[in-house]
């Protein structure tokens, strides 16, 4: 599972990317959604993307928005410590919400989740 994580907390953006690996996990982390939509142009499409809500520039909302209207199957997950509600992305059967602070075994759950969710999407092709 290819995941692009999008944190602007420095020591957040390290820690978190450190333990999201796994096997067959690959980790990019950047600082912004611009920085996030320049690698997914680059290197992407990600198979998840795991993205702070509140960043400079562009939101980790309206990065959401963005790779939805690229790819609507596309799995998002966002990081906030606030209540998100009335948010249209968030009609989305692909976007989860996970809020801070949040446990690293709650973390570990959603991504394995998400990557069985993946590996069943690929299991149908010979």
């Amino acid at each position: 599972m290819h995941i692009l994580y999008v944190e602007d907390s420095p020591e957040l953006r390290e820690t978190i990317a450190m333990l999201m690996e796994g096997p067959g996990r690959t980790i990019v982390a950047c600082a912004d959604a611009e920085q996030a939509l320049q690698h997914e142009q680059q290197q992407g499409p990600f198979d998840l993307v795991v993205s702070d809500v509140s960043l400079p520039g562009l939101s980790g909302i309206e990065l959401c928005r963005r790779l939805l209207h690229a790819d609507p199957q596309r799995h998002v997950v966002l990081c906030t410590g606030h209540a998100l509600q009335g948010e249209p992305a968030l009609d989305s059967p692909q976007v989860r919400v996970l809020h801070k602070p949040f446990d690293i075994t709650a973390l570990e759950e959603l991504l394995d989740d998400i990557q069985a969710r993946l590996q069943g999407q690929g299991s149908g092709v010979a």
